[in-house]
Order: structure tokens, then C-alpha cells, then sequence
């Protein structure tokens, strides 16, 4: 049951507890798939992957194959302003799903679920032709762990009108990145992103906590 329902209701009942307990397992699982997996791979790198994996984007999208958008109870209102196919609602679903499953079944029951569900995105996210999107990478990012957005800021742009050049910085939590460059704004601040992204490294994502591995494993 999203929030708009108990809202609407006067209640305090909602999926809020369950999506928290599910985003904390996903991430356990899906550190364990790929610390298995890419043995090679160091902490880094392994942290990315991770961060693309569990990103509302593939979430929302294995929250639509599964038919979870059909069978979501939301308010009148979020149902009228198309709550059903927001990526953040989808997101928010599925983790709370995983949560529930955990509860019913278990740890065990829940990491072949979730291992079905994820292996084959860790397998398209590591592959040579996927494209990331930095600046989507990036903002969830700061969502999760800042409350607050990136903030871009065009340093200057040089050459002629049909061969521009911009030059784009980042500013994540006061620290600023870049600056990126791109003959449009939108490839600049993409750019921009992947700086910040790249550098921030290991810090992307860590909410997953070793506790849950307690008396699981």
C-alpha cells in the first residue's frame, strides 16, 4: 500500500517500513552476487556496478515485468496524476516486495529471488555496450545520501555558434567537479557528471548494512 492511501485514510499504515527493509537486502544481495561473481574487480568498481544495479531505473522496469504497477493500491490522486508509472513509485514497490518476501520466507527464499531478478541487469550493466547515464547515476545519489540534487553551473562556452563549446562544473555537497565539456549543454553537463561520478568512487551507495547478513548466511 503506497503512502497516498494512508494519507487520504488518515492511517499510518504504508509500504515505508517494508521499502526500507527491502533496500537494505537488495543491496546485501546484489553486493554478494557481485563480490562472487567479479573476483577480479576491486572495491570501487564493484560499488558502481552496484549503484547502476539497484537504481530506480532498472528497479521500476523489473517492478513492470513482474505486473506490479497492475496490483499497487494508491490514492485517488496519485492514481489520477499516473502514480502507477512513476519509476520512483515502481522503485519504491519492488523493494518493498523484497522486504515482505524476507519476512514470509527468509533470507534464503529472498536472495534466489532477487538473484533471478538482478543477475540478468549486473550482466547488461557490466556488458561492453551499455551506456550509463551519469547524470541519473548522480542524482540518485545525492537524493539518497544528501537530500538534495547536483547543482550544474555553465563555467564558459568558446567557438563560433556552429561549432560551440561548453564547459560545464558539478556541485555535489559543496564539493564541486569538472568542469565537463560537450558541443551542447545537455553532453557537457553528462560529462560533468561522469567526472563526479568517477571520483566520488567507493562513497556511491554503501547503505547496505553487514547486519543483515547476521545469522542468514
Amino acid at each position: 500500500m503506497h503512502r497516498s492511501v494512508s494519507n487520504e485514510n488518515g492511517n499510518k499504515i504504508n509500504n515505508e517500513r517494508l521499502e526500507f527493509l527491502g533496500d537494505s537486502i537488495l543491496g546485501a544481495v546484489c553486493a554478494t552476487l557481485l563480490y562472487q561473481t567479479y573476483k577480479e574487480k576491486n572495491e570501487g568498481d564493484l560499488a558502481k556496478i552496484k549503484a547502476v544495479v539497484v537504481s530506480e531505473d532498472i528497479l521500476s522496469g523489473i517492478a513492470r515485468t513482474l505486473h506490479i504497477d497492475e496490483m499497487m493500491l494508491l490514492g485517488k490522486g496519485e492514481e489520477l496524476s499516473g502514480g502507477r508509472t512513476k519509476k520512483t513509485i515502481l522503485a519504491d514497490a519492488m523493494e518493498a516486495l523484497i522486504g515482505a518476501l524476507y519476512l514470509d520466507s527468509g533470507y534464503k527464499t529472498v536472495f534466489n529471488f532477487v538473484s533471478r531478478c538482478i543477475t540478468p541487469e549486473i550482466k547488461r550493466v557490466t556488458g561492453d555496450n551499455y551506456h550509463k547515464d551519469y547524470k541519473s547515476l548522480l542524482q540518485e545519489h545525492c537524493q539518497r545520501q544528501y537530500r538534495n540534487y547536483p547543482e550544474y553551473n555553465m563555467v564558459k562556452r568558446s567557438g563560433p555558434e556552429h561549432d560551440r563549446i561548453f564547459w560545464i562544473e558539478v556541485k555535489v555537497n559543496e564539493t564541486v567537479y569538472g568542469p565537463g565539456t560537450g558541443r551542447n549543454k545537455k553532453s557537457a553537463e553528462q560529462e560533468a557528471a561522469r567526472i563526479a561520478w568517477e571520483q566520488i568512487g567507493t562513497q556511491c551507495d554503501y547503505h547496505a548494512k553487514a547486519l543483515l547478513f547476521r545469522g542468514n548466511l
